[in-house]
């Protein structure tokens, strides 16, 4: 039995594998998964995604040989390792020799350990020399991350255990449902009720996590910082701010106070959609509940003003007198696996390990000494990973791209723009277990391991680094990203050797980490099992971690807090007479992000895409339950089957985006700071 985690969301749940003779009656081929009820997450308690989670175990979809795409007749065929990546190598110097380093361009996953991140962008920075390096995790958390690092000087997801929520007065969660994408933390949400606290939600849609709350608010999908702003003025005019705190522990409220000024009510009302007395009913919460706690997740994130719509919840929180302390706060429901560790250690293109950015001397410095390598060899800040995918095969564009654990074609915005770009590739390289969409497009497709077949750590929502442990042997064929990075950097002639034990590299991303924001130097392996996780910062071996942030000041040059003004400017692309109404997309339960491996798994419920609508716009144009509608935005359309609800906004319509079709409707518009697309809401039509 091999105590290890679950392979999908940012809980990282723990749970035990043992094998099984193949055939028999496990959940997965030749493996058996099982409760670990001491790991503190999740008590044993998995969603139905990480019971089944073995199920690619023995499937025929696994992919156990490379395959490399015949230029005769273009199809993919088997190839071997050898022949695989000396082709990568020599077309991977070509290019560059004709077109420069930044010819080629790596693309990373928020589902890779920490061990491949930081691996991914040694890789990038050392034996390719490149600048052109992001992930899929700009994708996730990123605009909370930016404003985080604006207000309290760091970024990690939760400043506090995940449990911590049991013991609040009152949790809002903004733009989250818990209780579909992460349903073993939704018991903390039935505890807290239990212990007589409240739960409010605020979602343009009432879903399961909506139904389990006090009070529910259903704005019109963007406008959560209008409703931050008129929450704040309502705050301000009750004489609600905790005016010792403020004065105490942060900097720039009378700006904030200024700006809120100007969200009165009715101004609120007509923007949001949300009533007056709904919006009083909410103030009137948070004005009498001693210990609170604000949650933002991917609804109020992924806009183009995702980042000054975190800014304008944690203005509330501040001004409520919450972070720091206990059982308050706010807090970022980080999505992917491992979607903070995932940049804490160099695949942001403008990041380098501990979190240290690529512009500062120091921080070049100290990481190019672990390296081994001169400081000025290091390249400077990429593009962002939107803008790195928008600028492939064109004249200044990458001529090549390296994609680990991402299925791009079906997780961009504006997807059917990149996916015209990857094909302009002069090189597309995939490492990926199944043949996704995107695998699919590349002229190599190198198999690799996934999850119980290999050691390594993530970092979970908390920031508490967990140990993944080797439980199963991986299919003959397959090569963990360790393996092909490592084999790759020394045919392409790299000036350091890349190690490919997991341990080693953790201890060296200590090293490179120490110091930094996101300090790791004193997590070991042993310590990780000995304590079932431990927190960042942890700067050396005897120091306890840090489960709870912010106590005794914030990691900000004077110790303090700082308040930002959020402008609120609403959606990048309002409804009008030709696409009227909002659409917004999302997750459901039985599926994980691009489903490349849950849509293959056949315990887990697949229907396919569908559209949600409210009756009302259902009668309006005459659609039917079950049968397809058409949904058009000015960059795409797709098909699907009409699901008519009473849970939904009438003026909104809402798609899935783990199947092809959703990001072809998605609006790339980007968030100043954080380069986040607007993912959450765009103009559309709706057609029968």
């Amino acid at each position: 039995m091999t105590q290890t985690h679950c392979p999908y969301c940012s809980l990282q749940c723990g749970m035990q594998i043992s094998r099984v003779p193949t055939g028999s009656a496990g959940r997965g081929r030749g493996i058996e998964i099982a409760a670990w009820e001491e790991f503190p997450v999740n008590e044993g308690a998995l969603c139905r995604k990480g019971w089944t989670a073995g199920g690619l175990r023995g499937s025929r979809e696994r992919l156990t040989s490379p395959l490399v795409r015949d230029r005769a007749s273009g199809e993919l065929r088997a190839a071997g390792w050898d022949e695989a990546l000396d082709l990568v190598a020599s077309r991977l110097r070509a290019l560059q020799d004709a077109h420069g380093k930044d010819a080629v361009a790596v693309f990373g996953g928020g589902g890779l350990t920490n061990e491949k991140a930081y691996q991914l962008g040694k890789f990038a920075r050392v034996a390719l020399g490149t600048s052109q390096i992001d992930y899929n995790g700009r994708w996730c958390m990123s605009s909370a991350a930016s404003a985080g690092n604006q207000a309290f000087g760091v970024d990690r997801g939760l400043p506090f255990p995940l449990a911590d929520i049991e013991q609040a007065d009152l949790v809002v969660l903004v733009g989250s449902n818990l209780a579909e994408t992460m349903p073993p933390a939704a018991r903390h949400l039935d505890r807290l009720r239990e212990n007589g606290g409240r739960v409010v939600v605020i979602d343009p849609r009432l879903t399961p996590t909506g139904e389990r709350a006090d009070l529910f608010l259903q704005p019109v999908p963007g406008t959560d910082l209008a409703l931050a702003l008129g929450v704040l003025h309502l705050l301000d005019a009750q004489g609600a701010v905790d005016e010792a705190y403020v004065a105490e522990r942060t900097t720039g409220f009378d700006d904030v106070r200024r700006a809120a000024a100007a969200w009165w009510p009715e101004r609120v009302e007509r923007t949001t959609g949300i009533a007056t007395d709904e919006l009083r009913a909410l103030v009137t919460l948070l004005a009498g509940a001693d210990r609170v706690m604000v949650l933002t997740a991917r609804g109020a994130e992924q806009h183009a003003q995702g980042t000054a719509t975190v800014l304008g919840w944690i203005d509330v929180a501040l001004a409520l007198g919450m972070p720091g302390k206990p059982y308050s706060g706010y807090g970022c429901l980080t999505g992917q696996g491992n979607g903070q560790g995932g940049r804490e250690h160099g695949q942001k293109a403008d990041q380098l390990p501990g979190y240290r950015m690529i512009d500062d001397p120091a921080a070049r410095a100290h990481v190019a000494q672990v390296w081994g390598v001169p400081p000025e060899s290091l390249p400077g800040k990429g593009r962002s990973a939107y803008e790195l995918l928008s600028a492939l095969g064109t004249d200044d564009g990458p001529k090549a791209l390296l994609v680990h654990a991402s299925n791009i074609v079906v997780s961009a915005p504006n997807a059917t723009s990149i996916t015209r770009r990857l094909e302009a590739l002069d090189l597309l390289v995939v490492c990926d277990i199944v043949m996704s969409e995107t695998a699919a497009l590349a002229d190599v497709v190198l198999p690799v391991t996934q999850w119980a077949e290999e050691t390594g750590t993530m970092t979970n929502l908390e920031g508490r680094v967990i140990l993944r442990q080797q439980a199963i042997a991986p299919p003959k064929g397959a090569r963990s990203d360790l393996d092909v990075i490592a084999a790759l950097a020394s045919r392409l002639g790299s000036p350091v050797e890349f190690e490919t034990e997991p341990e080693a590299i953790f201890e060296e991303l200590g090293r490179a980490s120490a110091g930094g924001k996101a300090d790791y130097a004193g997590i070991s392996y042993e310590r990780i099992v000995r304590e079932k996780g431990v927190f960042w910062p942890c700067p050396a071996p005897e120091h306890p971690g840090t489960p709870r942030m912010f106590a005794d000041g914030f990691p900000t040059p004077d110790g303090r807090a700082r308040f930002v003004v959020p402008e609120y400017v609403g959606p990048a692309e309002a409804p009008d007479p030709s696409y009227p109404l909002h659409l917004t997309t999302g997750r459901v339960l039985a599926q994980y992000q691009s489903g490349a491996q849950t849509r293959r798994i056949r315990e887990l419920t697949d229907d396919g895409a569908f559209v949600e609508l409210h009756p009302m716009l259902a009668d309006r144009i005459g659609a039917v339950e079950g049968q397809p509608v058409l949904v058009r935005t000015r960059r795409g359309e797709m098909k699907a089957p009409a699901r008519i609800v009473t849970t939904i906004r009438p003026d909104t319509v809402f798609v899935p985006f783990h199947w092809v079709g959703a990001n072809r409707l998605t609006n790339d518009a980007l968030d100043p700071s954080s380069r986040m697309p607007e993912f959450k809401v765009c103009a559309a039509e709706v057609l029968v």
